[in-house]
This record gives structure tokens, sequence and C-alpha cells, in this order.
């Protein structure tokens, strides 16, 4: 996964129908909080009690009451003893781009919306694993502190387990029903490995980003299309609604770790946040020529280089739309980005960007 390879251009349209998909996200309010301060006397991995900055509670104790009163079960209120139909689409055309590909026909284009869709839960899988273990690591700033905030990101962290367990269930099915040759290619670990290096301050913005879009994805593009596989969009239907209490509980302790932060910290931390986009950019650019050859190689019919390989660019054009572009689009991720960084830093983001939104 080499992150200076983001400054490889390679078209990728976003058409203006999708920018519904940037006003698809309630507004999440957010109070800057304070920064707190670990002992340095301690030898242990607990922190020692010192004074602690304001919390608000509340926001944290609503985030908890809707985690019980949501609370689902994989067996029980997912899957209930179903199975995917493959006579539908998994992916809406609006996070497939499927519709563009017109020398495609109706069959081909249901196949490579199955094919996004098992790599798009994949990739859920994939980041949900680094999430919990920098939960869990932020979350002792309330050991010792507010044990609301500290229940609510134990909840979280739960939650985003159980969460990796749904989707490697859903990646089993769909391997059963589809044929073989598929490959996912990032390892879990291997990426969690790689971000967890950075500073809090960029993955909490990473995890910020991946919430919002999530909840945009689903209002904006899963939940309308009635021509879903039914599991299909059941799964996404109840990871949305405990991805939305996390969307808040991103913003909070981003803009928490963001009060901790000098002028210098804070720009080394801009490098590394597009660092990980630039890692993200390449699992797309590798996953989606993956599934275009999968795709070539079971659509049934022989297709010409030039078939392929517009292929192959609309299929990295919709996973760039579908976890970097339509993110980096929500106007509150904006917001909170924004009230963040200086002009110049924000220069930097968007020399980044790009290439990836050109």
């Amino acid at each position: 996964m080499n992150t200076q390879d983001m400054h490889r251009a390679i078209t990728a349209r976003a058409p203006d129908a999708r920018a519904r998909h940037a006003h698809a996200v309630n507004g999440l309010g957010g109070a800057a909080v304070p920064p707190t301060q670990a002992s340095r006397r301690t030898s242990t991995a607990v922190q020692q009690p010192v004074l602690q900055p304001h919390v608000d509670s509340a926001r944290y104790a609503k985030c908890i009451e809707v985690s019980k009163r949501i609370r689902w079960d994989i067996d029980r209120d997912v899957i209930r003893h179903r199975e995917f139909d493959f006579t539908k689409k998994f992916l809406p055309d609006g996070l497939s781009f499927v519709d563009k590909l017109s020398f495609l026909g109706a069959d081909e284009h249901r196949l490579l919306s199955q094919i996004q869709g098992r790599s798009y839960a994949n990739i859920f899988g994939l980041v949900e694993r680094y999430i919990g273990v920098k939960i869990l690591e932020v979350s002792r700033d309330h050991w010792l502190g507010d044990q609301t905030a500290l229940e609510a990101l134990v909840r979280f962290t739960d939650e985003e387990l159980k969460h990796q367990e749904m989707f490697r269930r859903i990646e089993t099915m769909i391997g059963a029903g589809m044929p073989a040759g598929y490959s996912f290619l990032p390892r879990p670990n291997d990426v969690a490995s790689v971000v967890l290096a950075k500073s809090t301050w960029s993955v909490l913005a990473l995890t910020c980003l991946i919430e919002l879009f999530t909840q945009a994805h689903y209002r904006a593009s899963i939940e309308p299309d009635s021509e879903l596989s039914p599991l299909f969009k059941d799964v996404f239907l109840f990871h949305w609604k405990e991805e939305s209490q996390h969307a808040i509980l991103d913003e909070l302790e981003w803009v928490r770790e963001n009060a901790k932060l000098t002028a210098q910290a804070r720009d080394a931390a801009v490098d590394d946040l597009i660092a990980l986009v630039g890692a993200v950019d390449g699992i797309l650019r590798a996953q989606s020529a993956a599934d275009t050859h999968y795709f070539v190689e079971i659509c049934g019919r022989a297709m010409t280089a030039a078939e392929v390989e517009t292929v192959k660019t609309t299929v990295l054009a919709a996973y760039r739309w579908q976890y970097i572009v339509s993110g980096v689009q929500i106007p509150r991720f904006g917001e909170l980005l924004n009230g963040m960084i200086t002009p110049a830093q924000a220069a930097r983001i968007g020399a980044a960007l790009a290439p990836i939104i050109a």
C-alpha cells in the first residue's frame, strides 16, 4: 500500500445527480472540548487521576440511550434465515456506476453490482478492524474521568466488533453463491497497523469521514432502491442504525483531540491525513483492478480490450466515489475539518485530493 502514488491521476466522474449524497447526513452538533493530559508519573497503562476538562456528558449519554434502544442481533434481526437474492443487484447504480457502462447488458450490470457489493461489504469489515482499536485507545482519557463518555466508547467498540463478525459472515454467504475466483486483496491487520501508526487526529478524521458517508450512502442510495437484494439492503440498514451514533462520538473525540495539539503537531497530523487518504486510494485501485479481472473472467463472453479498460476505469471511479469523494463532499465533514486547519493546510489537502476527484 504505497501512499505516494495517490498523485496518479485516473479520471473518476461524479455526476451531478450524485451530489445528493453530500446532503444526506443530518447535522451533527459539535462542541469543542479542551484537552486532557495523562499523568507521566505512572509506570502502568492506567492513567492517574487528573483534573478533567468539561465533557459534554449529555451527548455521550444520548448515544448510550440510542445504542440500547436500537441494539440488534445478526441472526435474529439481520439474516433471519435468509439468503442473498442473486436475481437482484446488491449496490444501487448511484454507488456502483454500472449504469455508465452502456455496452453491458442488464445481467452484466447486475453481476458487476454484486461483485462491487461484495467488496463494499468487505471494505467496511476491513476499516472496522482499526476503528475498534483506535476507539479503545482514545477511551483511556475517560478511564478515571467521565464514566458516561467511557461507556459510550466501550459500546462503540463492542458494536464495531459485531459489525466485523457480520461482514465476515456476509462474505461467506455471498461467496457460496458466486463463482470461484474472487479475491479481496487487503489484509485487515496489515491495514490496521499502517493506519494506527499515524497520529490520533488523522485517524479520527478518517474515521469521522467513513462514519458520515456510511449514513449518506444508505439514506441517499440504498434505502430508496426497491430493486436491491432484500438481505443486502437490510445489512446496511442495521449497520447504518449504529453508525449514526458512532459518527457523533467520532466528532466529539476528534474535536477533543484537536484541542490537545500544538500548531506544529496539527500540521504534521494534516500530512498524516493526506497519507491515509493516499493509502485508501491505493487499496481502491488494487481492489478495483482485481474486481474488474474477476468480472471479465465470469461474465460469460469475450470483451474487447477497450471494454475491459472502460470497466476498470469505471469501477475505480465508483470505489473512489464510495470511499473518498462522497465523504469529503459532505458539508458537516468540511465544516469540522476547516474549523481545525489553516488555509494553507486546506490547500495541501485539496492538492492531494485533486487527482482522485478529477
